[in-house]
């Protein structure tokens, strides 16, 4: 798909600036004690005992299971401008939006945090600034005239025009479920956090806020052989991330010489966005939050024998399995994630392990 046409003499005088046009609410690091005593005292008094109890009744975390905002794109239609990075949650967001945001910016963007470089309008907390679809000046910013829009929704409720580019990132849900379990614990509920049992039956319902897995999925993987699409696993990201910067880089209509691939791929590693943990971190939402590590974790695959029982990551397997079937989806689940015919008394063997990037 051909990308924005831009003279050799534009490229070259675009110097790297990679500020919005507006400034972004601080990210907030502590709160003063003034806040965080009472605090303490509230949760510990009241909250943690408050909650247990419901959770005995069997009343939580159905409670706090608010659905996302399936509208948040409103009538806004993605231009040539946009490639949107479309995952579902704890999928390796964060590592695809930084390929797609220093491919945009040719390997050189500097930052205080990623999300003064990306729309994030299904945000789940308006605070956390992130500039809008309209009249951020982002693009314009930018040495190619691309922005990178962030997205948890699937597609449908994302909009999808033959002008935008869309790169999809699927990884395995039992890592998913992992990865959301430690980040909620770590960045809203902490001692109130549910038993990994109950966030287990959540993520398994109809009611959980992010919507189904296997929903997600499909909605991109049925489209996948558009131009202007790319669907992408988090493991192949894994397996080859030079070879997917490329056809990241190809998507959004960007050629890069050599040294801007290699410079996208080296800030693209675990090491180096570990090293940069907090500017992909989100602001503390309640005193006792613990966003330092929450983001950029471990980032392994097959890794969810460390929370999970065999009998669980079985049960996952079969859920999503099914879902996948009763959409008319032919994603190869078992090639890429179970073991096909598993049943009630298949064993999970476990995976190589490896660190990378997660979200």
């Amino acid at each position: 798909m051909a990308g924005l046409q831009l003279r050799e003499s534009d490229v070259a005088s675009s110097p790297p600036q990679i500020a919005a046009l507006r400034p972004l609410p601080p990210i907030r690091r502590s709160f003063p004690s003034t806040v965080s005593i009472p605090a303490f005292a509230l949760l510990y008094g009241v909250l943690v005992p408050t909650v247990k109890t419901l959770e005995y009744l069997g009343l939580w975390p159905r409670l706090i299971a608010r659905p996302v905002n399936r509208a948040a794109f409103g009538d806004y239609e993605p231009t040539a401008h946009d490639v949107l990075a479309c995952s579902y949650q704890k999928s390796g967001t964060n590592w695809l939006l930084q390929i797609a945001v220093q491919i945009a910016h040719r390997g050189h963007a500097q930052f205080e945090n990623i999300r003064d470089l990306v729309s994030w309008p299904d945000s789940p907390v308006a605070s956390f600034g992130f500039p809008p679809l309209r009249g951020s000046g982002l693009e314009s910013r930018s040495p190619t005239g691309l922005r990178c829009i962030k997205t948890h929704l699937a597609l449908g409720d994302v909009p999808y025009t033959s002008a935008g580019r869309y790169v999809a990132l699927v990884r395995d849900p039992k890592d998913v479920f992992v990865s959301s379990y430690h980040f909620v614990r770590a960045l809203l509920l902490g001692p109130m956090m549910p038993t990994v049992a109950h966030w287990l039956d959540l993520f398994l319902s109809e009611g959980y806020p992010q919507g189904c897995w296997a929903r997600h999925l499909n909605s991109y993987w049925r489209v996948r052989d558009r131009g202007n699409v790319l669907f992408l696993t988090y493991e192949s990201l894994q397996d080859d991330l030079p070879g997917a910067v490329r056809r990241i880089a190809t998507l959004a209509g960007v050629e890069l010489s050599p040294e801007e691939s290699d410079a996208v791929a080296r800030q693209a590693t675990f090491t180096h966005m570990k090293q940069l943990g907090p500017k992909f971190e989100p602001p503390m939402i309640t005193p006792w939050s613990v966003p330092q590590g929450s983001v950029v974790r471990q980032g392994r695959r097959g890794s969810s024998d460390q929370l999970l029982t065999a009998e669980q990551q079985r049960r996952i397997d079969v859920y999503f399995r099914e879902r996948l079937s009763r959409l008319g989806c032919d994603f190869p689940y078992d090639e890429h994630y179970g073991r096909k015919g598993a049943g009630p008394d298949t064993p999970v063997e476990p995976r190589p392990r490896g660190g990378h990037p997660g979200a």
